[in-house]
């Protein structure tokens, strides 16, 4: 187990926050660490109702396409959005999202439980009580990122 001592220097030279991460090496707990850094640098676009919102990732529970458009869905809300879902994983390929089947992607920091299905899938209960299903096409790179 690593030790971190978190050093916070504020001032007004500064016009950016910069994070410097220095170790030895990177283990389970730093990947974590690292994985939630850049989730919340990260926006995506939803459109809801006519108005369009700034979505921040760690928001969103997961995000699905369905007749070739794509929705977010955060605890209680569905937006659109007009990314290809191929480019939302790229853009998310540093967080805590997974594609679990070929129409969806999930937040591993919002699931609550997984258990195994018959035929080799998994179902995965979010938080917020919806439950989504892993393919078994996608179950070994899954377990690797929820587990880790």
């Amino acid at each position: 187990m690593i030790i971190i001592r978190l050093t916070v220097n504020e001032s007004k030279k500064y016009e950016e926050v910069e994070i410097i991460i220095n170790c030895s090496h990177i283990d389970k707990q730093l990947e974590r660490l690292i994985k939630q850094i850049n989730q919340i640098s990260i926006a995506l676009p939803g459109i809801r109702e006519g108005r369009t919102y700034s979505l921040l990732v760690e928001d969103v529970y997961y995000i699905e396409t369905i007749d070739n458009q794509t929705f977010s869905y955060t605890e209680k809300e569905v937006y659109q959005c007009d990314l290809k879902l191929y480019e939302i994983e790229q853009k998310l390929s540093k967080t805590h999202f997974i594609r679990i089947s070929k129409n969806l992607i999930v937040n591993t920091a919002h699931i609550e439980s997984v258990r195994a299905l018959f035929n080799g899938k998994f179902e995965a209960v979010l938080t917020n009580g919806e439950k989504v299903i892993v393919n078994r096409h996608y179950v070994k790179a899954f377990k690797a990122k929820f587990l880790s």
